[in-house]
């Protein structure tokens, strides 16, 4: 048993005892060491050691209730684990997103079986529960616990109500209630339980958001077993729906899990990534708030979605793009184009970034951030890869209504008057805006895509005007775009300096993936920006982007990367980079944004972007591969 009084991680929360981190235990896990759990509302990561270091309630952009990823003091967690000296694994429960961690000591086995059930649209969708079931599956364990919320991103203070098996911490912005099948005990502002189960014995904690119109509710051992089998179901009749048959079917399958974890139901928003502030760079200012819908990575979301067979979330993507962009009815006289770069999950156009200066950051990697300045940014490329995600949604999914078309009509209008604007680019520099290359090349996607729809349905365009500034965009790409001295295709007009966004000419179909000047910057690429099949997205030293420090490779480059080598017809080049990204991954197949100089995870996790990548990636290699 540990000590008498309340602890936490060594180094951190200072004092260890009842509920408390062994001494030996990490202020802070990498952040490779999480898995994510999740109701389609908000999200938790949960160590390797078992406890949740983040989660935000009751929606994905909501202030955290826990976020000692973000802060080991002030941040709030829930700690769970063998009160002994033991191992630990995680894996998923087969095809699901219901998350397993286990506990190997010398007096037996144990697990904690972590999930958040998914509900409809009734009033129980306000409960937003979370619960942890803990197993004894051989010998005898004891087990500690200790619940310290932290609402607001660790700025309000609130009270505890402790009784009967159940505890209410209630604050000015949120209540939720904790109820146990073992004792709680009171430790000011928190709670904590030791324990001992024999095998076959269970103990069950359960979050759940409460209100006036949603009362605490006792989570029972048969409940939360019927509970965990739901979501069981939940998750595998939904992966049921999949086409993908090929050779890295458990891979892929993973991501597509993610991707859906990472959809928010009641609007069909998808968002970049579950977390905030998780940095580019131990130490440095790269630290974002990634907690909301950019139209570039849902769009290609969609793609990956559709490519699966998963036709429902690109329906839902349609309806919050009608009712929340504008998409029927775009306004095209906005200064800053007519869709912005991001939204929120509620389709909410302003996001304000500010800093919360209370908050370490993880590993002392401050500011942390929330809300995202970038939204305000000019990134042409985005109507390329939304045009491209609605030609595709009409050629797998359903046919556009005319509404639709008339506001695709109305944004590339509007392109063929803009692309040649300098803008931020894709990368969201803040370093001020260039002719970036890969803005051009989605310009003249959006264009060239809805040129296509126009004809394959016979819809009213004025194919003239397109036509000519498709074919504008074309040849000032060729012109401007490629360095005879660099012998490749450049990241802004005129210069010599290289990008890994390039990657996507022969992925958008803009240049053939045999075409000699394409093949030539597939090879200074490889030569410049590749790293043992992982890809640097640019050099900032040659590129400055108004941002202290450097950053690892970007892992959506590296997938992209094995699908331009695929292309190109190096498909034993393309499947080894692929297998060598695999081995990137964390224990359950999830990546970050980034990886580091040896290989670690870095930036916010897990990222759609990577995962849709790895879907395509997969995808075309394994077609090629026949």
């Amino acid at each position: 048993m540990a000590d008498e009084t309340p602890g936490a991680r060594a180094g951190g929360r200072a004092r260890n005892g009842p509920g408390g981190r062994r001494d030996d235990a990490p202020r802070y896990l990498p952040i490779a060491e999480h898995g994510l759990i999740g109701d389609l509302r908000s999200a938790a990561l949960v160590g390797t050691d078992g406890t949740i270091d983040w989660y935000c309630c009751a929606r994905f952009d909501a202030p955290s209730v826990f976020a000692s990823i973000l802060d080991a003091d002030r941040g709030g967690s829930f700690e769970l684990a063998a009160d002994v000296p033991a191992r630990t694994k995680q894996f998923y429960f087969p095809d699901t997103n219901v998350l397993i961690t286990r506990f190997f000591a010398d007096g037996g086995v144990g697990e904690i079986q972590d999930f958040m059930p998914v509900v409809d649209g009734s009033r129980e969708a306000d409960r937003h529960r979370l619960i942890r079931r803990v197993v004894c599956v051989r010998g005898t364990l004891p087990f500690r616990a200790r619940i310290a919320p932290r609402f607001e991103y660790g700025t309000v203070r609130h009270t505890l109500h402790l009784d009967d098996g159940q505890a209410v911490f209630d604050s000015a912005a949120l209540r939720l209630a904790l109820t146990s099948t073992v004792p709680l005990e009171a430790d000011g502002q928190d709670v904590w339980s030791l324990f001992k189960l024999s095998e076959g014995e269970s103990a069950v904690f359960a979050i759940d958001r409460i209100g006036d119109d949603v009362p605490p509710r006792f989570c029972a051992v048969a409940e939360a077993e019927r509970e965990f089998n739901a979501t069981v179901a939940y998750w595998r009749h939904w992966l049921s729906r999949s086409r993908y048959k090929g050779r890295w079917r458990e891979m892929v399958h993973r991501s597509a899990l993610t991707l859906k974890l990472l959809t928010y139901a009641p609007t069909g928003a998808i968002i970049a990534a579950p977390t905030t502030s998780l940095p580019e760079q131990i130490g440095g200012e790269r630290n974002w708030d990634y907690r909301y819908v950019w139209i570039r990575d849902a769009a290609f979301c969609v793609y990956a979605m559709l490519r699966l067979g998963f036709t429902e979330e690109a329906e839902a993507f349609m309806t919050f793009l009608t009712e929340h962009v504008r998409l029927d009815d775009p306004d095209t006289t906005a200064p800053g184009g007519p869709l912005q770069i991001m939204y929120g999950i509620d389709g909410r156009r302003d996001l304000p970034e500010r800093e919360l200066p209370h908050l370490e950051g993880y590993r002392g990697s401050a500011p942390v951030r929330v809300g995202n300045a970038a939204v305000g940014q000019l990134q042409l490329d985005i109507y390329g890869a939304l045009v491209d995600s609605l030609y595709l949604y009409d050629k797998w999914g359903q046919p556009l209504s005319s509404a639709h078309w008339d506001g695709i009509s109305a944004l590339v209008d509007w392109v063929c008057d803009n692309w040649d604007q300098p803008d931020e680019g894709v990368w969201e520099t803040r370093g001020g805006r260039k002719a970036f290359l890969y803005s051009r090349l989605m310009c003249w996607v959006a264009i060239e895509r809805a040129m296509r729809l126009a004809q394959h349905r016979g819809l009213p365009a004025d194919t003239l005007r397109w036509g000519t500034a498709r074919d504008d965009i074309y040849r000032r790409i060729m012109s401007r775009g490629w360095s005879g001295a660099r012998r490749a295709f450049t990241q802004y007009e005129d210069s010599d300096i290289l990008d890994a966004s390039l990657l996507m000419m022969p992925l958008a179909k803009f240049v053939s993936p045999t075409d000699p000047k394409w093949l030539a910057t597939l090879d200074a690429l490889g030569e410049d920006l590749v790293s043992d099949s992982l890809v640097y997205r640019y050099d900032p030293q040659a590129s400055p982007d108004g941002l202290r420090g450097q950053e690892g490779t970007f892992s959506i480059c590296s997938f992209w990367y094995v699908e331009a080598l695929t292309r190109a017809g190096r498909v034993d080049e393309a499947r080894l980079a692929f297998e060598k990204m695999l081995t990137y991954a964390n224990h359950l197949g999830l990546y970050a944004e980034e990886i580091g100089h040896t290989g670690e995870q870095s930036g916010n996790f897990p990222q759609a972007f990577t995962h849709l990548a790895l879907i395509s990636a997969a995808f075309n290699l394994d077609r090629k591969l026949g």
